[in-house]
């Protein structure tokens, strides 16, 4: 593949391993964007107000989510929680819930209620390691309070939204440890550090990648709202990594977009701006722009990128690692830099508007076959 030439190719339909459709208003705006941006399956976050901690909670948030947009599949996840207990799980597992999701405690969007110890939850890991379900962790532990003591130990580090993601490789190497046949996915990876880790444990173990870490650095989001969000774009060694990653994946990285939209208020009007960025419309394309632009600085070799490798990570790994079908069996074609990114997206009778990654820029378009 002359990758650099193609105006156009054709993949399956994406699978989408990490997405925020939120719901009410919001679910409204965002959830028929899915498919526009190349995906009929996704797997849903739970971080709802209040969180999806319960089957109930979880089976009924599915079918608002159907009852918007019926040609996408919804893989369903439930919020880590002192609730949530091994009679859960099993209960989970039955009514066809997919995994649970770990927030440690406020270090993004809605996760007040999230993991201050994971001891406390290893009888809830060990049944899902025998109901064979995903284990998904944000990987980042709280930052330092602003307030807190300087320590007089010489091997403290302060942790901050820079390192608070390598400060958490060691918790999540210590629970694929403790339960090396629990399906665990490290998300959204930010480093290459996050990277290395996840290749450094078994086969029960994946990472997924966004589609804004591969074209984002500090520099960026340091200057502009609607490009921060958690865990932050890090170094442009980082970035570069995440980019080799995707082509030299082997299986064991796949796309996961942690789409998160917010209204455009909360983004740049309010005392501290959201955590987010929002690329579900244009979630392929995207990935596609940043992989151009990878072999235009020399990270990515031309001949790294191909036909299997592509299908792979946009769906092909990702479905695998999950064990789910691809029922729908759809393809899209894509069509390079025919799409223009609308600058806000907006709806009759919705009240809230959102702001896209890279607004006004042009990126590949979608055409369902």
């Amino acid at each position: 593949m002359e990758f650099t030439k193609l105006s156009e190719i054709e993949l399956p339909a994406a699978f989408d391993a990490h997405v925020h459709l939120r719901d009410g208003e919001m679910s409204q705006l965002v959830t028929p964007t899915i498919r526009k941006g190349g995906v009929n399956q996704v797997y849903v976050m739970p971080n709802l107000v209040p969180p999806i901690t319960t089957v109930k909670q979880c089976l009924e948030y599915r079918h608002r989510l159907q009852d918007i947009e019926p040609n996408v599949s919804y893989h369903m996840s439930l919020y880590l929680h002192e609730s949530i207990t091994p009679e859960v799980i099993r209960e989970a597992k039955k009514a066809g819930i997919t995994g649970v999701k770990s927030y440690p405690a406020g270090v993004t969007t809605n996760s007040s209620s999230g993991v201050l110890d994971y001891e406390l939850f290893y009888p809830v890991f060990e049944e899902m390691e025998k109901q064979n379900m995903i284990l998904n962790l944000h990987g980042e532990v709280p930052s330092t309070p602003t307030n807190a003591p300087l320590s007089s130990t010489k091997d403290s580090t302060a942790i901050t939204i820079l390192n608070a993601e390598p400060a958490f490789l060691p918790t999540f190497k210590s629970l694929h440890k403790r339960f090396p046949n629990l399906r665990i996915i490290l998300e959204h990876c930010s480093t290459a550090a996050a990277l290395d880790a996840v290749r450094a444990c078994g086969p029960t173990v994946a990472g997924t990648i966004t589609a804004h870490h591969l074209s984002l650095i500090i520099d960026d989001w340091a200057g502009d709202p609607f490009c921060f969000c958690k865990p932050v774009a890090k170094t442009p060694e980082d970035r570069d990594a995440l980019l080799q990653a995707v082509v030299r994946s082997e299986g064991r990285f796949f796309l996961g977009t942690d789409s998160a939209p917010h209204d455009r208020g909360k983004k740049r009007g309010e005392d501290k701006v959201a955590a987010g960025v929002f690329t579900q419309p244009y979630a392929v394309g995207y990935v596609l722009d940043a992989l151009e632009k990878g072999m235009q600085r020399g990270v990515v070799n031309e001949s790294e990128v191909s036909q299997e490798g592509l299908e792979g990570f946009f769906g092909g790994w990702g479905r695998k690692f999950y064990d789910i079908k691809d029922e729908r069996k759809e393809r899209i074609v894509l069509r390079k830099w025919k799409e223009r990114v609308v600058d806000v997206l907006e709806k009759d009778g919705v009240g809230v508007s959102v702001v896209p990654f890279r607004k006004g820029e042009q990126t590949w378009s979608v055409e369902w076959k």
